[in-house]
């Protein structure tokens, strides 16, 4: 979801040619070629906000591609740090740290309802 509407802003804000590449990963394999949770794609079409992923993990080329790695919790972070390679570019923080009236960790919905879904929209929306 975070990389859909992150996608969305950077479109609608005309900064596409700023922005080479979004992405996102997991730091686990669990959902590797999966299509979004039908919960996720729900709210992004609730808002207008186009969503087209196909699951995958983060791996060790991703800390020289991107810039930022962004995540959404504590566990998650540490997961990061622990397969970054050292001497990388990527910048790693949690992607509550830029919303500062906001939480700092971003829960994951998977084991609730809807309206976990909807309530990570309106954090990752910042």
């Amino acid at each position: 979801m975070a990389e859909a509407v992150f996608a969305d802003l950077v479109k609608k804000n005309h900064l596409l040619e700023k922005i080479e590449k979004i992405d996102s990963a997991g730091t686990s394999g669990y959902h590797i070629g999966d299509y979004p949770d039908p919960r996720t794609i729900h709210v992004c079409k609730v808002h207008n906000v186009p969503i087209d992923h196909v699951g995958r993990q983060v791996c060790p080329k991703d800390f020289e591609e991107f810039d930022w790695i962004l995540v959404m919790d504590q566990e998650n972070l540490q997961n990061v740090l622990r397969v970054k390679p050292s001497n990388v570019k990527a910048q790693i923080q949690l992607l509550g740290h830029f919303d500062p009236e906001g939480d700092l960790i971003i829960k994951d919905p998977y084991y609730g309802g809807e309206d976990g879904f909807e309530r990570n929209f309106k954090q990752v929306f910042i």
